[in-house]
């Protein structure tokens, strides 16, 4: 029996080492832990809010995400706001990134969407002297800038009162960033300050009325709220005001931390710049493939066009707007447009349906949607925009070609190389009409429709000709009615109008 004590006795010994080691083995790992420095990754949200911006910081908190355990991401703003369906982008990026806390450091400004973009955020700090706010949707005329109604309000506000009621700013000054017509007033109750709206107040019974005390216009009736940084930190937005990020975590009580700035690299920056002068490129293309297609070889102006329409198409993609199906409606458009070019003759049904295919492709690559949603208003506004954009686009480049056929083609052959002829045929001309081995008189069969001009069999020879306005089919007899210099005008013949002879 004492034996057995005694090998009981060492086991438990044993046992009890083995446990303190694993102890001190592991001190040292979680007192490692304890005092890591803190990650914080900064991602600049500056100048548009548009589909660049929303693919960036989609990048930046996916890398951020998969390199970063538990960093604290500050989103550094100074933006006028942009494109409500991007903002909308990067909240919903926002609302469902889950690698980290998100704080929202307003650098100079977050104004309209931008301020949508800071709210969405999980805490707000803001910089000495800098302003938030006023996020009512508006649209550019031809009178200056113009507030929407309450079709495009109504759907912000929601909004704005979804990110409040989760971050716990009051939601009756978040709406009032929205929209002007509504009046908020600051109230005490219970030693609780209390914000609500005049519609509000007034539906409180007498007796409600008579416990609000301290009664403030805070927002007044056709005014849109916007806020400073003691403004913003007095109404309960802010969590402080201060004059950078470093002091701002040294406030929090962070000491040991790691700065990790994610910048947008060069491509990112490039594809930027191309959805800027996305426009003008389409115009340079369009221009470029149509001369290139009127002129012989194949040289300087097909090239820069595909190279254009590359860049707009490659911006889009990169920016998560344009897809295959775009890419496939602008190639099938341009294949349609060269049936019609080279195989028909005259201008039908193949172009039209090319240029509207090319046109449908153009639009759709500007834009997430294919049809705007009545939940979403403001997607209309920019269906008819970027339709206006596209259009513009043929119409410039229609003035273009216009301009190079007009005055750049014939100045080519001055700074090209010779040899070239002295003299010139300007002053030669054809007075006989018998000229072409053919006369006035004379009968031909069409061999390719005239939709007015074509060609004809007389003889043995095949003869460029005009019709004098009608479409002539092919295999038809026609007579030669005028000859002109090297023009050669028919009409139908007398036997193919009173239908006595049919030709295949």
């Amino acid at each position: 029996m004492k034996l057995k004590a005694v090998i009981y006795a060492c086991v438990l010994f044993l046992w009890a080492c083995c446990a303190g080691a694993e102890e001190n083995n592991t001190a040292p790992e979680s007192d490692a832990e304890r005092t890591a420095a803190q990650q914080v990754v900064i991602i600049p949200v500056s100048g548009e809010v548009g589909p660049a911006m929303a693919a960036f910081i989609e990048r930046a908190l996916e890398k951020g995400e998969q390199q970063y355990s538990n960093a604290l991401f500050v989103l550094e703003m100074d933006t006028f706001g942009g494109r409500v369906d991007s903002a909308f982008q990067i909240v919903d990026t926002l609302l469902s990134f889950s690698g980290g806390k998100t704080l929202a450091y307003v650098k100079k400004k977050a104004i309209s969407a931008g301020a949508l973009i800071a709210l969405a955020c999980n805490e707000l700090v803001m910089q000495h002297s800098t302003t938030i706010g006023d996020c009512a949707p508006i649209m550019i005329s031809n009178e200056g800038p113009k507030m929407l109604g309450e079709k495009f309000q109504s759907p912000l506000r929601a909004k704005f009162r979804t990110l409040a009621k989760r971050n716990g700013y009051p939601q009756a000054l978040a709406e009032a960033m929205v929209s002007s017509d509504i009046v908020i007033y600051s109230m005490e109750k219970d030693d609780k300050v209390l914000y609500m709206t005049a519609v509000e107040y007034e539906d409180l019974s007498e007796e409600e009325q008579a416990k609000m005390r301290s009664k403030k216009t805070v927002v007044g009736k056709g005014k849109l709220l916007t806020m400073d940084d003691q403004e913003a930190i007095t109404l309960g937005f802010s969590k402080m005001s201060i004059g950078s990020v470093e002091k701002m975590l040294e406030q929090k009580g962070i000491s040991d931390y790691e700065i990790i700035r994610l910048e947008e690299s060069w491509s990112e920056q490039l594809v930027r710049f191309i959805t800027t002068i996305a426009p003008i490129l389409m115009l340079i293309g369009f221009a470029g493939l149509y001369i290139e297609i009127q002129t012989p070889g194949f040289g300087v102006p097909g090239i820069a066009g595909i190279l254009c329409l590359s860049l707009v198409f490659l911006g889009q993609h990169m920016v998560g707007l344009a897809d295959h199906t775009e890419l496939l409606l602008v190639t099938l458009g341009f294949v349609l447009l060269g049936i019609e070019m080279f195989v028909l003759p005259g201008f039908g049904v193949p172009g039209f349906a090319g240029i509207v295919l090319m046109a449908i492709g153009m639009i759709l690559s500007f834009q997430d949607f294919v049809i705007p949603s009545p939940d979403l208003p403001w997607e209309a506004e920019l269906l008819q925009k970027n339709i206006i954009i596209v259009l513009g686009s043929f119409m410039g480049a229609a003035l273009l070609i216009i301009f190079f056929f007009r005055f750049v083609l014939p100045k080519i052959s001055q700074v090209l190389p010779g040899p070239y002829l002295s003299a010139t045929l300007a002053q030669s001309h054809v007075d006989s009409d018998t000229s072409m081995n053919v006369s006035v008189g004379d009968t031909g069969v069409v061999t390719k429709p005239l939709r007015p001009s074509g060609w004809v069999s007389i003889g043995h020879d095949m003869h460029d000709v005009i019709s004098d306005g009608e479409f002539i089919d092919k295999g038809r007899l026609v007579v030669i009615t005028e000859i002109h210099a090297n023009r050669i005008m028919v009409t139908l013949k007398t036997s193919e109008v009173s239908g006595s002879l049919k030709y295949k």
